[in-house]
């Protein structure tokens, strides 16, 4: 489903080069859970960045379903991030003005929203056990519910990629278990691809794929 082809990414800092990811060549297969650990610093949130168009890298080439995301117009980089990926991030990103419903249907409101897409909405929240919490806004939701609704916000467009940059970061262990055991269940509903970057190995699971990052670069298997 995505294949990199020596994947560079470049910032500049006034006169400093930072090299954020060296080289990257890899593949990942369609329906498959990934992972993308490392220290800090080693540049798995800029790949991740790359796989989702959110950032552009500097050489090489993204390949999703055999489509050069390198290629894209910004039109189309808008549509593939707006249809065929769905984001979940540590910080949640919810509007506080909003319920719950409302905060899934953020991505779809200039569009307008249908009864119809209402209603799915409605129906993912209750699959995360939110169906008593629909009408309540962030400030009187816990952490673990808030990140609930950015994954139904994230599975609600049906992704086929679904990236998550530490989405328990601020997270208890055992919310973290639930959410990564919530992921699972539905991008296998959904046959979505997933790609999280974390710093805790405690959710690997023996079939899931280890993508191991070091100094911007792949590291070595264990």
């Amino acid at each position: 489903m995505i294949e990199l082809r020596n994947v560079t990414k470049t910032h500049h800092r006034g006169e400093t080069e930072v090299h954020a990811v060296r080289g990257v060549t890899c593949s990942i297969e369609p329906s498959s859970f990934n992972f993308i650990v490392g220290p800090s610093g080693s540049g798995k949130s800029s790949l991740l960045y790359l796989l989702g168009a959110l950032d552009n890298p500097s050489s090489g080439e993204i390949l999703v379903n055999g489509r050069s995301l390198t290629k894209f117009t910004e039109p189309e980089r808008d549509a593939f991030r707006r249809s065929d990926v769905g984001f979940i991030f540590q910080n949640f990103n919810l509007l506080a003005n909003l319920d719950a419903v409302e905060n899934v249907l953020v991505p779809f409101l200039p569009q307008g929203v249908s009864s119809q897409l209402r209603d799915e909405a409605v129906e993912l929240l209750k699959q995360v056990g939110l169906g008593h919490r629909l009408h309540h806004r962030p400030a009187h939701l816990s952490g673990g519910e808030q990140q609930r609704i950015s994954i139904a916000r994230a599975l609600l467009k049906k992704p086929q990629l679904v990236l998550a940059d530490e989405p328990t970061g601020e997270l208890d262990s055992k919310t973290g278990a639930e959410v990564f055991q919530l992921l699972r269940e539905l991008s296998s509903r959904n046959n979505a691809t997933v790609v999280v970057v974390t710093h805790d190995q405690t959710y690997f699971r023996p079939s899931d794929r280890i993508i191991r990052m070091r100094d911007g670069q792949l590291a070595p298997t264990e």
